[in-house]
C-alpha cells in the first residue's frame, strides 16, 4: 500500500464506522449544494446522453483505446479540469483540486476499453429512451456520467476537501488484465496521494462492489513427438495428457464461500485428424474473492500439470520423445476486499439507501481490484440506469431522463461523501 497518501482521510475511510455514516449521508443529500448539483444533472441530462452516443461511436477495442482516450481527454480539458494528461500506458487523468492538500485525492475511474474487436459496428441505435450498441453501457456510459457529474459540481459551486482525480483507464476488460490501473499505481507519482478509489462501472445504481474477484489465467501447452495416427500408434499423445489434466481439474472441490471457480475456456492444437498432435493447449481461468482460496486453487491446479505429463509418459511409448508441459500466465487480477463495516462502505450504502434504492453488495472484477489489493479503501458503483446484454452485440441501456438522472445523482452523492464537501458550499 502507498505509505504517504493522505493518511488521515484514508485511515478515516478505512476505519470501522461508528454509526455516523447514515446521518452524514442524509445531511449531504439534503444540503442545498447537493440539490443544486442534482437539479443540474437533470437539466444537463440531454448532454450526458449525447456524450454517451458520441463516445460509444468511437471504437475502443482491446489494446486500441487511443482515439477514444483522446476524445475523453479533450472533453476534460473543455470542462476546465487541470493537468489533463495521457500516460505511457494510455490512461487519461485530470484533476479537480480540493481545498485541503493534506486530504489527498479521491479517484473516480471508468474504463475506456470495450470487449469488442476492431471492425465491430458501434453505431448507436435509439428507440425512444433505449440506446443499443456494443459497449454503450460497459463502460461508455460511465465515462459520460463522470463528465456530467463533474460539470454538476462546478455548476453547483461545490468544493471538496480532497481533490478529485478523474481517470479513464485502459485495459480493464479481458486480456487487458487491468493494465491501466496497474500501471497507474506502479508509475504515477500521485499514487502516494490516493486516499480512496471509486470505480464507476456497471449500471445498477443499487450495486456496490466491496470485494474484488481475483483471477489467475493460464495457457497450458503439452508437447510431444507427434506422428501418424496409425503408423505411430502407441507414442505418447499430448491430447491425452491434456485430457488427464482437464479431468483432474474438474475433480477439484472448491469452497462455495468465498465463491471460488475454475473453467477451461479454450482448447486447441493438432494439425490433422490422422496425426498424433505435436502440441495441444488449453486456456484456464481460476477465480475467487479470497486471495487465500485463489492461491490454494492455483497451487492444486499447477500440481496437476506435471503429474498429467508423467502419467502419459508412463502409459505410452517415449522412445521418440516425452511429453513436456509449458505453463504460461496470461492473466493475473489480484483479489481483495474492502471491509463491509468500514466507513467508505457505510457511506456509500447510506447514500444508495437514502436515494431510495435497495442496496446490495457484490463481488466482481473491476479496476477497484488493484486498489483493494493494495489495501486502499475502494468500491465500485453503478452509473445509474437500467440496461442489459453487456458484452454482447445486443447491449442496451435505458436513458429515461428521470430514472437516469436520479441514478447519476446517486453516484455523485457517493463521490461527494468520500471526498468531503466544504461547508461553505451549502
Amino acid at each position: 500500500m502507498p505509505d504517504n497518501a493522505a493518511p488521515s482521510l484514508r485511515a478515516a475511510l478505512s476505519a470501522l464506522d461508528n454509526g455516523g455514516a447514515a446521518d452524514e449521508a442524509k445531511a449531504l443529500l439534503a444540503s442545498p449544494a447537493f440539490q443544486r448539483a442534482a437539479d443540474f444533472v437533470a437539466e444537463d441530462h440531454g448532454r450526458i446522453v449525447a456524450d454517451i452516443i458520441r463516445l460509444t461511436e468511437i471504437p475502443s477495442p482491446p489494446f486500441g483505446e487511443a482515439v477514444r482516450a483522446a476524445a475523453f481527454a479533450e472533453a476534460l480539458r473543455e470542462q476546465g479540469l487541470r493537468d489533463v494528461a495521457t500516460d505511457t500506458e494510455g490512461n487519461v487523468t485530470a484533476l479537480r483540486p480540493g481545498t485541503d492538500p493534506e486530504a489527498g485525492l479521491v479517484v473516480i475511474c471508468s474504463h475506456l476499453d470495450t470487449v469488442f474487436p476492431a471492425g465491430t459496428d458501434v453505431t448507436v441505435k435509439r428507440q425512444g429512451t433505449i440506446l443499443r450498441a456494443p459497449g454503450v453501457g460497459d463502460d461508455t456510459r460511465g465515462l459520460a456520467v463522470m463528465l456530467g457529474l463533474l460539470r454538476a459540481l462546478d455548476a453547483a459551486g461545490i468544493k471538496t476537501r480532497a481533490g478529485i482525480l478523474a481517470m479513464g483507464s485502459v485495459g480493464e476488460e479481458g486480456a487487458g488484465d487491468l493494465r491501466g490501473v496497474k500501471a497507474f499505481f506502479k508509475d504515477d507519482p500521485r499514487r502516494e496521494q490516493i486516499a480512496a478509489f471509486m470505480a464507476l462501472d456497471g449500471l445498477d445504481p443499487s450495486r456496490l462492489v466491496t470485494a474484488a474477484v481475483g483471477s489467475k489465467r493460464y495457457r497450458i501447452t503439452f508437447r510431444g513427438p507427434g506422428g501418424h495416427s496409425f503408423g505411430a500408434f502407441g507414442l505418447v499423445n499430448p491430447a491425452f495428457a491434456l485430457a488427464r489434466a482437464a479431468d483432474a481439474l474438474s475433480r477439484i472441490r472448491v469452497p462455495a464461500e468465498p465463491k471460488t471457480t475454475f473453467s477451461i475456456g479454450r482448447i486447441g492444437g493438432g494439425s490433422s485428424i490422422n496425426a498424433i498432435p505435436e502440441e495441444m493447449w488449453m486456456e484456464v481461468d481460476l477465480r475467487s474473492a479470497s486471495p487465500a482460496a485463489l492461491a490454494a486453487l492455483e497451487q492444486r491446479f499447477l500440481d496437476i500439470l506435471p503429474q498429467a505429463a508423467a502419467d502419459e509418459n508412463a502409459a505410452r511409448d517415449t522412445t521418440a520423445g516425452k511429453i513436456q508441459v509449458e505453463v504460461k500466465v496470461i492473466g493475473d487480477r489480484p483479489a481483495g476486499a474492502t471491509e463491509a463495516n468500514s466507513r467508505i462502505v457505510k457511506l456509500a450504502e447510506a447514500v444508495i439507501g437514502a436515494q431510495g434504492y435497495s442496496f446490495h453488495p457484490e463481488a466482481s472484477s473491476t479496476d477497484s481490484n488493484i486498489a483493494m489489493n493494495l489495501g486502499l479503501p475502494a468500491i465500485t458503483v453503478g452509473s445509474g440506469c437500467a440496461g442489459g446484454r453487456a458484452h454482447s452485440l445486443e447491449e442496451w441501456i435505458d436513458v429515461e431522463p428521470k430514472a437516469s438522472a436520479h441514478g447519476i445523482a446517486t453516484a455523485m452523492g457517493t463521490l461527494l461523501a468520500l471526498a468531503g464537501v466544504e461547508a461553505s458550499a451549502g
